[in-house]
């Protein structure tokens, strides 16, 4: 399914929209370019599955992890692969663990840097950039 945002508000709130749809045990690989609007994306899914923290890139620590007040989603596991030379590196972490787990969800930024890593049953959002505001998100 495709959306259209125009701001980084319309793209947060797709983001606690696509929340409200979530299943625990679920892995979401995000891909888009450099400022496409990942982390705002991340940010609002957090917020809809009851995040109290601030959610802010993992970009240094590569992976973050985030309690909910969610009713089956006890944690979202948020991990950003921007930094990662090899597709293996994320294993040194111990991140698969967290793959399909069945209290949490694990969102992925820069996931087409682990693909191999990847399980096979996740669901794929790709945000392209259209121009200074608007974003294309295309939900799979």
């Amino acid at each position: 399914m495709k959306h259209i945002t125009h701001s980084e508000i319309q793209t947060f709130n797709l983001g606690k929209k696509v929340a409200s749809q979530l299943k625990a045990g679920g892995v979401i690989s995000l891909t888009g370019e450099l400022g496409a609007g990942k982390t705002v994306f991340v940010k609002g899914l957090a917020v809809g599955l009851g995040v109290e923290q601030v959610v802010n890139s993992p970009t240094f620590v590569l992976m973050k992890i985030y309690p909910t007040k969610h009713s089956t989603v006890k944690q979202i596991v948020h991990i950003d692969c921007y930094r990662l030379k090899e597709s293996d590196e994320i294993v040194n972490v111990g991140a698969l663990e967290y793959f399909n787990r069945p209290d949490t969800v694990t969102v992925i930024e820069w996931a087409e840097k682990i693909k191999k890593n990847l399980p096979q049953s996740r669901q794929k959002i790709l945000i392209e950039i259209k121009n200074v505001n608007d974003r294309e998100i295309t939900i799979t």
